[in-house]
């Protein structure tokens, strides 16, 4: 009998030596994260659900993509690059060209049901570099109004299709609400990430930033973005905030007319005050734009490990987290849009109808 427990114990001893051994530890990094703590917060339950053996390790917040992309390349120097890093679009590059950025086509290659997972070629080429995949995007935004209808009013704007559809008309509005007493009418994110909103006012005129390797600020279009940019400020009286305080300040209702990503979304209505909020188009130059800059962030697999077993735990952190239930919970919780269709078409049907600033 003796000899009988003594076997069960070491049997369950044994098994709980593999169970212990089966756990894997990964490290993942990601910015902004007063805009997506609350987005990881709703997916890590399910993927726990679904991989109970695998620790996701959270790493300090990047302050900005381009803090994001000096943290990865001071970390790829030093050794101590995490297993997953979240990269701005227009970051994913210079990672790929210093060999830091692994391309996931081996991975992509052992997922039966890759393609029902909502991948789509449009989607895949935004992390495409020389025929591989090396980022799959998470997040995809455009510039977008922010209204406190409440205070728009005060302009004569009571309803959305009174909104302002140009930049003179924004003018117009922030002088009408100045005169009612609104003393900082309006955020014209002129600080965002990557000169996007200088982009915004080119492309409104159909007119890329860079053009067959030049910077085209010198062109007729580069001089209208930059004179709409002064009488913005000028003839808004705009005050200099960084967006912290910016998004503080429209949240208080200070502000009636805030210009920023549609990531923020989920950020602004949490915050908010007690008005009316609408968001709008961005506004154009003599007419509505005639394109704009998607911003956004895709997955990236940076690790350092020869270990298949942490390789294929980052590779599953990563897939989760850009398809289906893990990329609906980008549109849950910001503005951004999942560039999935699964997530889009499918999980996410019903919402976008039930939260018309979406």
């Amino acid at each position: 009998m003796k000899k009988t427990v003594t076997a069960i114990l070491a049997a369950l001893l044994a098994t709980g030596s593999a169970v212990a051994e089966d756990k894997v530890t990964i490290e993942f990094a990601y910015p902004y994260s007063h805009l997506f703590d609350v987005t990881y917060e709703k997916i890590m339950p399910k993927f726990k659900a679904q991989h109970p053996n695998i620790e996701v390790k959270f790493r300090a917040t990047y302050e900005s993509y381009e803090d994001g992309t000096n943290t990865i390349l001071r970390e790829a120097v030093a050794g101590t690059l995490p297993d997953v890093t979240m990269q701005g679009l227009n970051r994913q590059a210079i990672l790929v060209e210093k060999g830091i950025a692994k391309p996931l086509e081996p991975y992509i290659a052992k997922e039966a049901d890759f393609a029902k997972d909502g991948y789509h070629q449009a989607m895949l080429d935004l992390g495409t570099f020389d025929g591989k995949v090396h980022g799959l995007p998470f997040s995809v935004s455009l510039p977008v109004g922010y209204y406190n209808m409440d205070l728009m009013k005060k302009a004569g704007i009571e309803t959305a299709d009174q909104l302002p559809r140009t930049w003179d008309q924004v003018v117009g509005a922030c002088n009408k609400l100045r005169e009612a007493g609104v003393k900082n009418p309006i955020f014209w994110g002129w600080n965002i990430t990557g000169n996007w909103f200088l982009q915004a006012l080119m492309w409104s005129q159909d007119k890329p930033t860079i053009q067959d390797s030049d910077f085209t600020i010198d062109t007729p279009e580069g001089l209208t973005a930059l004179t709409t940019m002064h009488k913005i400020f000028r003839g808004c009286n705009m005050q200099n905030l960084e967006w912290k305080s910016a998004l503080a300040s429209f949240s208080a209702g200070e502000v009636a007319m805030m210009f920023w990503s549609t990531s923020a979304l989920g950020a602004v209505e949490r915050a908010k005050g007690d008005f009316a909020l609408k968001t709008h188009e961005f506004p154009g130059i003599g007419s509505g734009p005639l394109g704009l800059p998607a911003g956004g962030n895709s997955a990236m697999l940076v690790s350092q490990s020869t270990d298949p077993k942490v390789l294929d735990a980052s590779w599953k952190w990563l897939k989760f987290i850009t398809s289906g239930e893990g990329a609906a919970d980008v549109a849950r919780t910001t503005g951004y849009m999942p560039p999935n269709k699964a997530a889009n078409e499918i999980i996410l049907a019903d919402f976008y109808g039930q939260n018309p600033n979406e």
